[in-house]
């Protein structure tokens, strides 16, 4: 039995997938983990008259067509911002609904999947939800696992606080179990305690529908990723603003808190 409170586990790349970079644009400064924080889908309901849960309903189905997407386009990590921890504080008729979706779409994920050679993980404290929920985040992981294609990643019940305390906590225990000194806590070795161990850093971090903000997404992962905001909403955000994207972010200079020349 997995204790989700403990993270996802140790990810590793699965085979043909050393390569992080590449994909079919011809740009060579394509980035290989790319990042969204899916924002907007109450409002896209809201300007068409629809209650909220047409919204998501909508989001969920444009998450679908973008995993194809970005695996098509050769992006090789591509993780998403499903639901955070601060969501459960929306009203119960919202997220009763978005329980449901959670249901239908993950069997959904999961056959997009097996059908694309994707391979599917989940990050965040799953241990929340109910056990029929839990069994099918497990699914959606465990019968594409052996696929060689993109790695698309759902964070859900995820908060980076959340995630960093987790691992502050487990820091704190292997201390007491005497396995890891104070001097021997670096960065990397930290890294290690989150939920994305073995996963490589976003390069690129986008959120639709017009706000700034990374709002408890991936704060540790995300120090050097290039941020792209747009206007337009997740249910509108098809591969047309994916690509315009990328592009920006091939055009940008990453030098990591260094200068060249």
């Amino acid at each position: 039995k997995r204790d989700f409170s403990l993270g996802a586990g140790v990810y590793t790349l699965p085979p043909n997938c050393e390569n992080a970079g590449g994909g079919t644009m011809e740009n060579e400064r394509f980035p290989a983990h790319v990042a969204i924080i899916l924002d907007g889908n109450g409002r896209w309901a809201k300007r068409r008259g629809l209650p909220r849960q047409m919204g998501h309903k909508a989001g969920c189905e444009n998450l679908e067509k973008m995993v194809r997407v970005a695996s098509d386009l050769g992006i090789r990590w591509f993780t998403v911002y499903g639901f955070s921890t601060e969501n459960w504080t929306r009203s119960n008729d919202e997220v009763g609904s978005l329980m449901q979706l959670f249901r239908h779409y993950l069997k959904r994920l999961l056959r997009m999947a097996k059908a694309n050679n994707v391979r599917v993980l989940a990050i965040g404290d799953l241990n929340r939800f109910a056990p029929d929920i839990v069994s099918g985040f497990l699914n959606m992981e465990e019968e594409p696992k052996d696929n060689t294609g993109m790695t698309f990643v759902l964070a859900i019940n995820y908060g980076a606080r959340d995630e960093i305390l987790r691992g502050v906590k487990k820091a704190m225990e292997a201390a007491r179990e005497g396995t890891l000194t104070p001097e021997d806590l670096t960065a990397e070795r930290f890294a290690d305690l989150l939920d994305t161990r073995g996963m490589p850093d976003p390069d690129l971090v986008i959120r639709t529908s017009g706000e700034e903000r990374l709002s408890n997404f991936l704060l540790w992962q995300s120090a050097y990723a290039e941020l792209y905001f747009t206007d337009v909403l997740w249910p509108d955000f098809h591969q047309e603003e994916l690509e315009e994207a990328i592009r920006q972010y091939a055009a940008r200079d990453r030098r990591y808190g260094g200068r060249k020349g």
